[in-house]
């Protein structure tokens, strides 16, 4: 090919000026897709950075990316990016930097050439490198070098395909944390309820495998990893249920036993001789408070911003008392504390103390070797009138953990 000629080929015309860049083939596939029409001829800016925002990840860009990314969409005119608009923006480092919140100039390079390699922008080089436009006798934009939009209108389509299967994708993640959420909370409540009225089967073993599940729903986890979390839990529901159709079974076989003692017996006894347990006076959170019994100096509220993971053992946001005895009953079983100790407590403190103590001893559970022992210590601290939970508090609230009680 005689010398020259290689310039006038078609594929080489309208090719933008690459500057001081070296020439790439990736560049030249660029430059000329962008010489093509777009399946979208016409787009709202804004909502597109929205979707690339949400399908930033499938972009391998960061928020900080993006954050550089909108401000430079700033500096066009128009709302939306049109194929038969100018779409190079020209804008100074210094103005650039103002509109991305004061952004350091060398970190505005990174975050712009991290774009440009993502193929969300383009660059188009003046002969010195620096940007500015040229403009004809009526004073429109002749030509201009900057950073060329064009390549997000180009790209419109997948972007917001990404972004739908982002979405998509968030939902079956959010479905599957809670029906997680619903399976571990039914499990709870049938092995607290087997080991409360001491039916036969390990439930320390399967209350410590529930408390593994939880501790590893406190971590932000994949859709793969929620659904071999969903399969173990389903597990050890599926063994707390046979074990309590065992127990029912063999109920219902001594009820057909004993069915002619039940007639035989006096219609005139008084409940209370027959549940002689309920004049006890034992909490399991439904007993309403003793109005005459103190309750914790520590507001409610100031205790759950101390001890935020008792949050997810409450059936309702708590907004009184009864609610957070009611969560601290159900996740002592989780904690190795037993029902003789938690009842002890409860006699010893009160039930909203001993909750406010459950819960502090959850916050930093890792910690702590005993906890049924720890809050059998606290609970004699307590009847010796030595025994406080708003140190605990405080201490949790200040960040160093557990406090010496």
């Amino acid at each position: 090919m005689p010398s020259g000629e290689g310039g006038n080929h078609p594929i080489y015309r309208n090719l933008p000026p690459f500057g001081r860049r070296p020439v790439t083939a990736g560049l030249i596939e660029q430059a000329m897709t962008l010489q093509t029409a777009p399946e979208i001829s016409h787009i709202d800016k804004w909502e597109l950075l929205r979707d690339l925002c949400t399908a930033r990840h499938t972009f391998e860009v960061t928020d900080r990316d993006l954050a550089v990314l909108n401000a430079l969409v700033s500096f066009h005119p128009n709302a939306a990016l049109s194929d038969n608009d100018s779409l190079i923006v020209f804008p100074s480092n210094a103005a650039l930097s103002e509109r991305a919140h004061g952004m350091a100039e060398s970190t505005l390079r990174r975050h712009l050439a991290a774009l440009v390699r993502a193929g969300l922008i383009a660059r188009h080089d003046s002969p010195n490198g620096k940007r500015y436009a040229r403009r004809d006798a009526d004073g429109e934009i002749a030509r201009a070098f900057g950073f060329d939009l064009r390549p997000l209108l180009h790209g419109a389509v997948q972007i917001t395909q990404a972004a739908q299967q982002a979405r998509a994708d968030h939902a079956r993640l959010v479905a599957a944390r809670e029906k997680l959420s619903l399976l571990k909370r039914d499990a709870l409540k049938l092995a607290l309820y087997g080991q409360e009225n001491d039916l036969p089967g390990d439930w320390e073993a399967l209350l410590a495998a529930l408390l593994i599940v939880h501790k590893q729903m406190r971590r932000k986890l994949c859709l793969e990893d929620l659904l071999d979390l969903e399969t173990q839990t389903a597990n050890i529901l599926g063994d707390i249920q046979s074990l309590l159709a065992m127990k029912t079974e063999e109920l219902i076989g001594n009820d057909s036993e004993t069915e002619r003692q039940y007639q035989n017996s006096k219609p005139d006894t008084p409940e209370s001789e027959l549940c002689p347990e309920r004049d006890k006076g034992e909490t399991n959170g439904n007993a309403e408070p003793d109005p005459d019994r103190p309750l914790p100096r520590v507001p409610l509220a100031l205790i759950l911003k101390a001890c935020p993971d008792i949050l997810p053992y409450c059936e309702r946001d708590p907004r009184e008392w009864r609610d957070l005895v009611v969560a601290a009953s159900y996740v002592r079983g989780m904690m190795g504390i037993s029902p003789p100790a938690w009842h002890e407590a409860q006699e010893l403190m009160g039930p909203e103390t001993a909750a406010v103590t459950v819960a502090c001893i959850l916050q930093p559970f890792g910690d702590i070797n005993s906890p049924g022992g720890y809050l059998r210590a606290l609970a004699g601290k307590a009847a010796l009138g030595a025994f406080s939970p708003g140190p605990m508090v405080m201490a949790l609230l200040n960040g160093s953990g557990r406090a010496a009680a």
